[in-house]
């Protein structure tokens, strides 16, 4: 006979498994703080080669990141991370680009 499946209160979306993941959590934390970074930087023209850069090094980061991730928490924040460094690269690149 089928079981009744019930749902678990103490675990959410995003935890995580229990195990540590330090390569994970690096990339996970260094793709957020450059999608910050690169987000913020192409808000003003003058700063278009920072924002650039740091966008193309946060896509990069995150999507090695994505490769290994294990969790739900870290592709969350990874996508964040992401999205935020692409607009941050393609405004860069708008304002005037790598160089």
């Amino acid at each position: 006979m089928a079981q009744a499946m019930q749902p678990d209160p103490g675990h959410s979306l995003l935890a995580t498994d229990g195990k540590p993941h330090p390569l994970q959590d690096t990339l996970m934390a260094v793709t957020l703080f450059l999608g910050v970074l690169s987000f913020i930087t192409a808000q003003f023209h003058d700063l278009h080669v920072l924002a650039s850069w740091t966008g193309l090094i946060g896509i990069v980061t995150g999507a090695s990141g994505q490769f290994i991730s294990v969790t739900t928490r870290e592709r969350f924040v990874l996508i964040i991370g992401l999205g935020a460094s692409a607009v941050g690269f393609y405004l860069g690149m708008f304002y005037g680009g790598l160089a």
